[in-house]
């Protein structure tokens, strides 16, 4: 009921990898909202944690077919849902504000904020599985998760409201539902069309939130396992590997205080990104005969197919794009991919100083190719390095976000401090912005 909406007594057994006493008070901020709205206090609710995630490695890999080593982070969004009797959402967000959706396959999402989420992810599952009629229900949430951070917070929110409309109408309980989805890898690939507007097998795609991203987000969410890291490939996605951090270190997270937001300017900027793969596929493509969908697929074609491809490109001119920019973008997923498995190999080895090099190459790589790095994530990046980290890089889409820093955990308090103090020295309006904490590998998105 909404009146025992505290879990603070249970969250230790339920979720042993979560901070107990952050995820309660996000759970109490959900009661209140609900209670704010005059849902009464018998009412019957459910619980649900989404966490974001850190991008170990694998900048802009997944909807190109390459490979991404990933973890769940122990910060993201709480929310808790009670029934309604008709068909409507009640969406509620802690100090962003409360929407009603009437559900059905009519909605159009309009509003560049957080409604755009919830209005998407309902209209899209109400034109996929159309019968029953939608059953309604209520939900506030409540997020210590830093927005526009590179940390996944949007793809949380889908994830999100899936999760609660989905278990308000017991979709994995129908047929037609596990026939097209039938694990939670093809979960995260649905939930990542949900949110870049394409078709799933069969079911039809529809419009998205606007973003041409791919599903290394949503697989991290559903998918990484506590006190793991996890290596997958994606379109499609597939397991590969999954290893346990050593004892004694633990990952440092700088929000740089610059908001990776994408929405106008920003999210064309980030879906450049996207369009640079894919001309340079369809370069290929018109030069070969070939039809593959995507790098990955282009540089498994065969013995000498990357170095073929890169031939190709070197020649390839676009209206859109400079000289040399497709062949640079083929060269940094080339090499981001076969970084991934370098790294977790150092990392399994304990070869620290080799995992420190793999990784500054990588950012290296997002730099000259990619284009995304701001000079407060490149600073940050640096800063880590130069205070004795093992390994630091940016993550997520660029154009602002975090950086994460692998480090003893005996001295990590202290690592927070100075890194706090170098960066606040050089950028401190963005400083006043910034959060800075440490995360270990959580578990998975889930229902308590």
């Amino acid at each position: 009921m909404l009146e025992a909406a505290d879990p603070a007594a249970d969250i230790a057994a339920d979720a042993p990898d979560l901070p107990p006493q952050r995820l309660g008070n996000l759970l109490r901020s959900c009661a209140a909202q609900l209670l704010k709205a005059g849902y009464r206090r018998s009412l019957p609710v459910r619980a649900f944690w989404v966490p974001g995630r850190v991008e170990v490695l694998g900048k802009h890999t997944d909807y190109a077919g390459g490979r991404s080593l990933l973890m769940a982070a122990q910060r993201g969004l709480a929310l808790l849902a009670t029934p309604r009797r008709d068909a409507v959402l009640e969406a509620m967000v802690s100090g962003a504000g409360r929407v009603r959706i009437e559900l059905g396959g009519g909605l159009r999402p309009a509003a560049a904020n957080w409604t755009r989420y919830a209005m998407t992810v309902a209209r899209r599952l109400a034109r996929n599985f159309p019968q029953p009629p939608p059953k309604g229900l209520a939900v506030a949430v409540a997020s210590d998760l830093p927005p526009a951070s590179g940390m996944s917070s949007s793809s949380a929110m889908i994830v999100g409201f899936y999760r609660v409309l989905a278990d308000r109408n017991r979709l994995d309980e129908r047929d037609d539902f596990r026939r097209d989805i039938p694990d939670d890898l093809a979960l995260a690939e649905y939930l990542s069309c949900v949110e870049n507007g394409r078709s799933f097998g069969r079911l039809a795609g529809d419009a998205g939130v606007g973003t041409a991203g791919g599903s290394e987000d949503h697989v991290a969410i559903l998918c990484c396992q506590a006190g793991m890291l996890s290596q997958y490939s994606f379109a499609p996605v597939r397991f590969e590997d999954r290893l346990r951090p050593p004892e004694g270190l633990t990952f440092a997270v700088a929000v740089s205080g610059v908001a990776a937001a994408k929405t106008g300017a920003a999210m064309r900027s980030y879906n450049r990104a996207a369009a640079v793969a894919r001309v340079a596929v369809e370069a290929w493509n018109q030069a070969t005969g070939r039809r593959d969908p995507h790098l990955g697929a282009a540089m498994a074609g065969g013995p000498g197919a990357a170095s073929a491809l890169r031939d190709v490109l070197r020649r390839a001119r676009h209206c859109e794009f400079a000289p040399g920019e497709l062949a640079g973008r083929a060269e940094q997923f080339e090499a981001e991919c076969r970084l991934v498995p370098q790294a977790v190999e150092a990392l399994r080895g304990g070869h620290y100083a080799r995992l420190g090099e793999l990784v500054d190459i990588s950012q290296g790589l997002a730099r000259r190719w990619l284009g995304n790095q701001a000079p407060q994530t490149i600073a940050l990046a640096a800063q880590a390095r130069e205070l004795g980290a093992l390994a630091a890089s940016a993550f997520g889409a660029g154009f602002g976000g975090s950086v994460w820093a692998l480090v003893e955990s005996s001295t990590a308090g202290r690592f927070l401090q100075s890194w706090r103090r170098r960066y606040a020295a050089i950028f401190p309006a963005e400083a006043r912005r910034a959060e800075f904490f440490t995360t270990l590998p959580a578990g998975p998105a889930r229902r308590f």
